[in-house]
């Protein structure tokens, strides 16, 4: 097991979590790197013990899902209960991506002070294609931030600087951002007391910085004439929209922007991942597409509806709260139905044994999963998707360098 963070960086198997910088604030700054990723970058060697501390919370050292006596589908993994909704506030449901039903859950708890902040991110004020962490505190904040980021984000780099006092935060992030603070709950209190409620959302890789200058040039906008960035703005499931500083508008579909040019700048780590469906958090949000004919998901412009899949009765209880206080409509979801109206996330679980089997013949690092299903999966797969995955890693894994990183 590579316990050793300097062969994750080398290897690319970083996540960009910003678990470093939560461990060894004083050693590590997530810093973008040439190919646009946020990496941690280290100013001194780290301790035997913080390097042991983040070989227990880094998502590429590994992860380990346990059932604990709830509900488990083995593609979508252990939950509480699985409901379908939207935000009732008219324009944050238009406005926030799939409903604004994470908007509105995370208001719900902001007015109703089961938490004094929310962490997350939401666009860098200097650079609108790119991310920082932030904490919002209002109703106001919660709103403004609203809508998708896809782009590099490292939402643990700022827990450190919110130790002390008595405030409570709900944390939200990628799976694997959830994942590393899940695992930094169980080695320290301060930050299990800090930070209570952990929520999530559907991930379906994370790219680099360059794929909103890609999105920029197909819409031949420079980046120096953009104000602000959104990924997907007004409707569902929304246009990439580049608002410029003459106050003109120009904007590209859902299906050019992610399907076209944002996965194809997604990062190996992403192509290595168990967990696209946040089995660590409290609450997980996703776009419940519509399906056409064919069952194959409909991204024409409708109003958004949320999957709001609970995974643990505290999650469960919180999201039936924000029904009750009316921020939530929300109605039973069948997870059968979640398979085909996801095809991205049920292909990449299905083929994933067979791309760490690869790695592993080639003696390469790679993420060890326990309690994720990747066998129950890779027995649904087909033999010409096993042997497709299987070699393409190979060949992947046989033409990528390895990076010279450091100090750790």
């Amino acid at each position: 097991m590579p316990h050793d963070i300097s062969k994750i960086l080398a290897e690319g198997l970083c996540a960009g979590c910003g678990g470093c910088a939560a461990v060894a604030p004083s050693a590590a700054r997530m810093e973008t790197d040439k190919d646009g990723f946020l990496r941690p970058r280290f100013s001194r060697e780290l301790h035997p013990s913080e390097q042991f501390k983040l070989s227990r919370i880094c998502p590429s050292v590994g992860q380990e899902s346990l059932r604990r006596g709830r509900k488990l589908d083995p593609i979508w993994g252990p939950y509480v209960s699985a409901e379908i909704g939207f935000s009732n506030n008219k324009a944050l449901r238009h406005r926030a991506a799939s409903g604004g039903a994470l908007s509105g859950f995370l208001i719900s708890l902001i007015k109703s002070q089961q938490v004094d902040g929310v962490i997350h991110v939401t666009a860098d004020p200097l650079n609108p294609l790119a991310n920082v962490t932030t904490v919002s505190t209002s109703i106001r904040d919660i709103r403004g931030a609203a809508g998708s980021r896809y782009a590099p984000s490292s939402p643990l780099d700022i827990l450190d600087s919110l130790r002390g006092g008595a405030r409570r935060f709900a944390f939200v992030g990628k799976p694997c951002d959830v994942s590393a603070l899940y695992a930094l709950r169980q080695e320290d209190v301060e930050i299990a007391r800090m930070v209570p409620i952990l929520v999530s959302f559907f991930c379906a890789g994370v790219p680099s910085v360059q794929g909103g200058q890609d999105i920029l040039r197909h819409m031949s906008v420079k980046p120096s004439d953009v104000a602000q960035f959104q990924h997907r703005a007004e409707g569902w499931p929304g246009r990439a929209t580049a608002t410029l500083k003459d106050g003109t508008q120009r904007s590209i579909s859902y299906e050019e922007s992610w399907g076209a040019t944002l996965s194809k700048r997604v990062q190996h780590r992403c192509k290595l991942c168990a967990d696209g469906s946040g089995v660590f958090a409290d609450v997980v949000f996703a776009d419940a597409w519509q399906s056409d004919a064919h069952g194959y998901p409909s991204f024409d412009d409708q109003p958004g509806q949320s999957l709001v899949l609970c995974r643990t009765q505290e999650g469960h209880s919180r999201v039936k709260a924000a029904q009750l206080s009316g921020h939530l409509d929300l109605s039973p979801y069948d997870l059968t139905a979640l398979a085909d109206v996801q095809p991205g996330q049920t292909r990449r679980r299905r083929v994933l044994l067979a791309r760490l089997a690869a790695l592993w013949l080639m003696g390469r690092p790679f993420p060890r999963y326990r309690g994720m299903g990747l066998w129950t999966m890779a027995r649904r797969a087909s033999v010409s998707d096993i042997v497709r995955n299987f070699g393409g890693m190979i060949r992947r894994a046989s033409q990528r360098p390895v990076k010279e990183e450091g100090p750790c």
